[in-house]
């Protein structure tokens, strides 16, 4: 049986954040194809070890020549170093796309696979304040990296649409194959909630802090929470330091580092994820998915999505959108658990949906 080596980004302490989760379904389908002994992981970072003032300088001096925040030529030269022992190259980011290009000026003969969680040179420059010294650096590292992955490896994979057009039109490199983002079936029930939604509905925003999430949950607050009659509740980690943005008001629950998001899930009326920037896919409307739940998005949090949007709970850009269906859902109450939702999960979106394409890219 082949072998592969999975470089990934981050070792987390608890929770994993979106993009990880990402990662983790991507272990989770290539481990069932090839067989868990057969796959050996490499994290770039580990939380659990703290790193030190010098770390962070040495970290901007090795960006200057294109080694993410956690790489280094010596960590770079260890890993394309066990690399042939393995006949896949695994490189779960394409932030990482130095790897694919040192492991291959060194002779590397296995199969390099770029996994592109989304273009990261959007992705930065979403992330990233205008006011953070080092964000051109961060941004050209980025674009570096994402250009060296689809210069040497062997496949890449985007996850959407948008994102393949993207890379193409950045790069001149289609993607071998599009997967979208999935998850691990975390709610096989026999009997899934009957209950209606509320007149008051509670309302859930799954978001980590960050600065689209922050941004979306600012807005809806601001334009949409004073005209409907919800409870609002905010999951997400570190979501605690939103409190210091000044918007939030005493009756609005904040919940940060929720060690089990499943009762935030079914106590929620609706999913609300008012994202308006960003790239790749979101990771919390796979999940809501998966949990059988009403969603009223944006275009951005629906994007690489294909499901009929109405049936889900509804698509809204603009807040007179959210505020009508919103009062529709306080007038005519519905299932709160949305069949729906979770039938296209599993049709689509959960890793037994995708195991076939993996298996495309390894063959």
């Amino acid at each position: 049986m082949n072998k592969l080596l999975f470089v990934r980004y981050k070792k987390s302490k608890n929770i994993l954040e979106g993009g990880e989760q990402g990662s983790q379904k991507n272990y989770n389908v290539l481990a069932k194809i090839l067989g868990e002994g057969n796959i050996d992981t490499i994290y770039v970072h580990d939380e659990n070890v703290k790193r030190t003032p010098a770390d962070y300088i040495r970290g901007l001096v090795y960006i200057v020549f294109d080694y993410f925040f956690g790489l280094t030529p010596a960590r770079v030269a260890d890993i394309v170093g066990k690399a042939d022992e393995y006949d896949y190259l695994f490189i779960d980011r394409s932030i990482f796309g130095i790897i694919a290009k040192k492991a291959r000026q060194r002779g590397y003969k296995g199969q390099i696979i770029c996994f592109f969680h989304n273009v990261e040179k959007f992705y930065f420059n979403d992330k990233l304040s205008k006011y953070v010294p080092w964000r051109k650096l961060v941004i050209r590292c980025a674009d570096k990296n994402d250009k060296y992955s689809c210069t040497y490896a062997d496949k890449i994979i985007a996850l959407n649409e948008r994102d393949k057009t993207l890379i193409e039109k950045c790069y001149g490199r289609k993607a071998d194959v599009l997967i979208p983002v999935a998850f691990k079936d975390k709610y096989k029930m026999d009997s899934y909630p009957t209950e209606l939604t509320n007149s008051k509905p509670l309302c859930v925003f799954l978001g980590g802090y960050f600065p689209p999430n922050n941004e979306g949950i600012e807005w809806f607050v601001k334009n949409v929470y004073p005209h409907v009659n919800v409870s609002i509740r905010i999951v997400g980690k570190g979501m605690n330091k939103i409190r210091s943005h000044g918007f939030i008001t005493p009756e609005i629950e904040v919940v940060s580092d929720a060690p089990d998001l499943l009762p935030h899930f079914e106590e929620a009326d609706i999913m609300v994820l008012p994202i308006f920037k960003g790239a790749g896919m979101k990771v919390k409307t796979c999940e809501s998915l998966m949990y059988g739940k009403n969603i009223i998005a944006t275009d951005e949090a629906f994007e690489g999505y294909a499901l009929d949007y109405s049936k889900v709970g509804g698509k809204c850009n603009t807040a007179d959108e959210f505020i009508s269906l919103i009062h529709d859902f306080e007038s005519n109450p519905r299932p709160r658990f949305n069949a729906y939702s979770r039938s296209i999960f599993l049709e689509k979106y959960s890793e037994e949906a995708v195991e076939e394409r993996f298996s495309e890219v390894l063959n």
